[in-house]
């Protein structure tokens, strides 16, 4: 099997782990019934074309695709069966699959909802900055499925009574990182919702360092964001559900075919508070907000 990331390689990290993890609990022994082939383009979508290419040629028998931008670059490449995550809820992503229920083709996988949790993390900061009228979205432009998630994402901040601020992403340009957050805090802003691509989980460690030094809190839909310094991430397990990818892996090596394997959405979600990063933002968290988190980082 192949997995093809297009954000760095400790960013990738993690999820290859759930998904050895899932390959083991079915049995595989890796070296032996099965082998994991992995690359990270680190946002190189010529070198991510590349690895495509030399991956085919081994050959492998599936590829693993951590976004629907290296499902959509496999599947225009190859004719290989590809297990997907971050699939969009409606067949509108170029033709990668049919329905949820049939995908048919050559795609399967995993949908975790992406932007239709954007109200619920807008609602939380709303708890938690009462008084903030400015937010900023910061997401990859260059790509349709990122660019339509921040248009959601406006729609829910506006609908909330936040004015919001679209940051575009076009490479993954540290410079860039920083000239929006400036931005945002010229104009008021004081947090920003990072919209989770290979772009922005490759520039985590920047987007974290600027907001902490411009004071500007960040809310997450991805696990290590939080971890690494935001102040908040809401949104589907994702290492549960590479995990659970195992078993879409499994079924195709023996012989399944992906189009005929149900696309499933995610059904386990995850609150967690940084509590250090608030109190460095003279954040107070509301108790009702602590309660319903899943975890406290101290």
């Amino acid at each position: 099997m192949g997995f093809l990331g297009l954000a760095t390689e400790p960013a990738d990290r993690p999820l290859i782990a759930a998904l050895r993890r899932g390959l083991q609990e079915r049995g595989h022994v890796e070296g032996r019934t099965i082998l994991l082939e992995s690359r990270h383009a680190a946002g190189d979508l010529g070198l991510a074309g590349r690895f495509i290419d030399e991956m085919a040629l081994r050959p492998v028998d599936v590829f693993v695709a951590p976004g629907p931008a290296a499902a959509r670059a496999i599947h225009r490449a190859t004719q290989i069966p590809i297990v997907a995550l971050g699939l969009p809820p409606v067949p509108s992503d170029q033709g990668l699959f049919a329905s949820l229920a049939k995908p048919g083709g050559r795609v399967t996988g995993f949908s975790y909802f992406g932007e239709a949790l954007s109200a619920k993390r807008i609602e939380a900061l709303r708890e938690i900055l009462p008084r903030s009228s400015m937010l900023g979205i910061l997401h990859n432009v260059a790509d349709p499925v990122f660019r339509e998630w921040g248009g959601q994402t406006e729609a829910a901040a506006r609908a909330q009574g936040f004015e919001a601020l679209r940051l575009g992403l076009r490479s993954a340009l540290p410079g860039d990182v920083a000239e929006h957050l400036r931005n945002l805090k010229s104009r008021g802003g004081d947090a920003v919702i990072v919209i989770t691509d290979f772009l922005t989980v490759s520039l985590k460690d920047e987007i974290i360092r600027n907001c902490a030094e411009l004071k500007v809190a960040v809310i997450s839909e991805w696990p290590t964001f939080v971890e690494a310094g935001a102040l908040m991430f809401y949104g589907a397990d994702i290492p549960e559900l590479f995990r659970q990818a195992a078993g879409y892996v499994d079924r195709i090596v023996r012989g399944e075919r992906a189009g005929d394997l149900p696309i499933q959405l995610a059904t386990k979600f995850r609150m967690v508070i940084n509590l250090k990063t608030a109190r460095a933002l003279d954040i107070a968290v509301p108790p009702s907000l602590l309660a319903s988190a899943d975890e406290v980082l101290e």
